[in-house]
């Protein structure tokens, strides 16, 4: 397979070409954004943290009122998919729709779901990134704050208006004006000597990562406020696929802590 070459994908229990690959016009991810996904880093050929993603998708899923995909099949579909691709490193999504269905917003009550994974033969580089407080908000209050739902369009368009002040990410408030996370991150930061990140309740994303590093003792969770925030020692952002520093908030700059830093990535990506 040369490099430039589509990986291959796997589709509702089966390796296909990309070009094999259909998802059904009818399909109420593709048109309603009804589903749930997770993005899982690859190191040394295996997909990490593969049974707190499982655990994830399922808590989404229950959510929308979605059966879960069967674990041991998605993770026979992982090792099969990462087999065809001869994919070391790089990223996996899982994407779960409820599957296809008449017009309207009612689902039909035998939805069948449709569950694809894709792979992505590298992960972004960790550089540096510089942040601007978006005006959109993090609805905290609703249930799609603490689920990977498809529906991503609040962060679409923060990273839209970051992009405009040629920043690098959008720094989310909550509707009360409190710190909840990046457009696609968890946000760190380091307050009196100690990292601490933004409580689900007030918007952030349960996080993979953000869970491993709080079970580990090395972030405590607490309420950020944007006062408090521009006085951190350091600021960083992480996610399933690498953790960054931010070195400028709304155009300052913002001090670095690459010790602090280092144990984050030492701790979560191992």
């Amino acid at each position: 397979m040369t490099p430039s070459a589509p990986l291959p994908v796997w589709l509702d229990g089966r390796l296909l070409s990309a070009a094999q690959a259909r998802i059904d016009p009818a399909d109420r991810g593709f048109l309603l954004g009804d589903g749930v996904f997770e993005t899982m880093r690859v190191a040394g050929g295996r997909a990490c943290h593969f049974a707190r993603h499982m655990d994830r998708l399922a808590h989404g899923a229950a959510v929308l009122h979605m059966p879960p995909p069967d674990r041991a099949t998605v993770a026979a579909g992982v090792q099969a998919l990462l087999a065809a691709c001869a994919l070391v490193s790089g990223s996996l999504r899982l994407t779960l729709t409820r599957g296809t269905g008449p017009r309207g917003l009612l689902p039909p009550v035998d939805a069948v779901p449709t569950c694809l994974i894709t792979a992505t033969p590298a992960t972004p580089p960790s550089t540096p990134v510089r942040l601007v407080t978006a005006t959109h908000r993090r609805d905290e209050g609703s249930v799609l704050s603490r689920i990977k739902s498809l529906n991503y369009l609040p962060s679409i368009l923060a990273r839209m208006e970051a992009a405009a002040q040629e920043a690098d990410d959008a720094l989310l408030l909550n509707n009360a004006g409190h710190v909840a996370e990046t457009s696609a991150s968890t946000l760190v930061a380091c307050l009196d000597g100690r990292p601490v990140t933004p409580p689900v309740h007030d918007g952030a994303l349960p996080g993979t990562v953000r869970g491993v590093l709080v079970e580990a003792g090395l972030l405590a969770v607490g309420r950020i406020e944007v006062a408090t925030l521009r006085e951190a020692c350091a600021i960083f952002t992480l996610n399933s696929l690498g953790a960054r520093e931010v070195v400028a908030l709304d155009g300052r700059a913002v001090p670095r802590r690459p010790d602090v830093l280092a144990a984050l990535r030492a701790c979560a990506y191992r």
